[in-house]
């Protein structure tokens, strides 16, 4: 009998034994299946070269964006916007990286590859450089690229590293522009295999990649997906129907063009937001901007559709003044309550890798990166930044290369040699870096971008003591820039 009691005994115990572990097997499960589910599905829409007046949302007066705008309206207007250069290239390798262009080696848009005594054809986003994609594929993310690259010298070129090789998945994109134009484009390369013309207009195509690419996605996997239009960059081409409508409105068939092609990035923003609001309405952060500010009109002979506008900044594309790299930014996140309505805090590109690396609760880089998580910001609309934002574009149209947005404030300077200007350029090499490391700052002229959003009035005398602070401040940054920027070094 007591030999039976025993028995029993041990059975009990072994069934409580066994119902703890399942209990606790479970307990883990779901604490794995809240974690994945609390990680958002991340949306980044880049355009290229659109203004930041380019919006009805902006401003625009006469350009229709009705999906954008109902973008900003439910979600956040973001008016201290910036990109993380006033160029193509070093823009999108900022953004991705979260650090500034300069400490990756790119200074200035990447053409093709030829080979240059400025050891430029070397330059590439390099293969150490952590990304966005691979970040959040580390965490158990689906990621695409859809649309233009510019990130590489060396396209679809097994010398250089390829989207693949910062964490895409599945990459549909071009090196640079939409080729011949932005209608019937023939120079799409999908995963490294050409895919030849596509019927049909850019925006509407890398669109529809990213749809196809999403409708295969797993439910169980968030996804990151980066949607880079080539809209409305030149050789610019638009549907003849939007055309018409515009021609009324418009200088000239020209003028009609661009705002076609406002319009078209803006009926495909549409599409891809439908979709999501279908069948990823739960938890999905949306994110639209721009790369860098407008084109100026005519600059080169194939600018004659560029009348994109800057609104009240000064400046456009390739210049260091606000118009360079302050561009409109929309942020919505579906499915989660958050801060709505028009921010003017300062945020910047940079913020992008280290928010999202919270969101998806991925390890950040051990690396410096100059951008910082705006996470609290999306919860409550308030932001202090950790450090200021500075810019150094070595082939600048304006004078003064270097700027700096501190607070309200926004400080530039001149790179003098000698008391000469330092020359233009578009890399830092082997060649050069003694000479552009022993330039200085001079010429300082400081603004109050809340007062003064089209930096009209130079305050560095009426405010000494700002000014004072604001330049020492600005010298340090700048140094701190120099002594970490990557210089291009021939091997071969």
């Amino acid at each position: 009998m007591i030999q039976v009691i025993k028995y029993m005994v041990c059975v009990v115990v072994l069934l409580v034994i066994s119902c703890k572990s399942k209990e606790n097997s479970l307990l883990k499960e779901d604490t794995v299946q809240t974690e994945k589910s609390s990680q958002p599905n991340i949306v980044v829409m880049l355009c290229d070269d659109l203004g930041y007046g380019d919006l009805a949302a902006f401003g625009h007066p006469i350009i229709k964006t009705d999906n954008l705008d109902k973008l900003a309206k439910t979600g956040i207007k973001l008016t201290n916007f910036y990109s993380t250069a006033p160029v193509c290239s070093p823009s999108r390798v900022g953004l991705l990286t979260g650090r500034s262009p300069n400490r990756a080696g790119v200074y200035d848009f990447i053409p093709g590859y030829k080979k240059s005594e400025d050891n430029r054809d070397l330059v590439h986003l390099q293969a150490d450089e952590v990304t966005i994609p691979a970040i959040l594929k580390s965490a158990g993310y689906a990621t695409c690229l859809s649309g233009k690259w510019h990130c590489n010298s060396r396209f679809n070129n097994a010398a250089q590293p390829q989207p693949n090789d910062f964490g895409f998945d599945h990459w549909f994109a071009t090196h640079n522009n939409a080729a011949p134009s932005h209608h019937n484009p023939n120079n799409f390369i999908r995963n490294g295999e050409k895919v030849g013309e596509i019927e049909g207009f850019s925006s509407q195509i890398v669109v529809d990649e990213a749809i196809n690419w999403l409708k295969i996605q797993k439910d169980d996997k968030p996804f990151f997906l980066e949607v880079a239009f080539h809209e409305p960059h030149e050789p610019i081409a638009s549907p003849e129907d939007l055309v018409q409508k515009y021609l009324p409105l418009a200088e000239n068939r020209q003028q009609a063009e661009y705002f076609a092609n406002v319009e078209n990035v803006d009926i495909a923003v549409g599409r891809l937001v439908t979709y999501l609001e279908k069948h990823n309405s739960e938890n999905t952060l949306i994110i639209f901007t721009s790369d860098n500010g407008p084109e100026t009109f005519m600059r080169y002979s194939r600018a004659k559709h560029s009348y994109g506008t800057p609104g009240a900044l000064k400046g456009m594309k390739l210049w260091t003044n606000e118009a360079g790299f302050r561009v409109p930014c929309i942020v919505n996140w579906m499915g989660k309550e958050t801060f709505s309505g028009t921010s003017d805090q300062v945020v910047s590109a940079l913020d992008f890798l280290p928010t999202f690396a919270e969101l998806a609760g991925a390890e950040l880089p051990k690396r410096t990166l100059d951008g910082q998580s705006i996470k609290s910001f999306l919860d409550s609309g308030k932001l202090t930044r950790e450090k200021p934002l500075i810019w150094a574009f070595y082939d600048a149209i304006n004078e003064r290369r270097v700027a700096m947005r501190s607070g309200d404030w926004k400080i530039m300077g001149r790179l003098d040699v000698n008391n000469e200007e330092l020359p233009h350029i578009h890399n830092l090499y082997d060649g050069n870096e003694e000479f552009v490391k022993s330039a200085k700052l001079t010429d300082f002229v400081l603004f109050n971008l809340k007062n003064d959003i089209s930096e009209s009035e130079n305050l560095a005398l009426k405010e000494p003591e700002v000014f004072k602070k604001i330049k020492a401040e600005f010298e340090i940054q700048y140094k701190k820039l120099l002594d970490g920027s990557h210089i291009w070094v021939r091997n071969e």
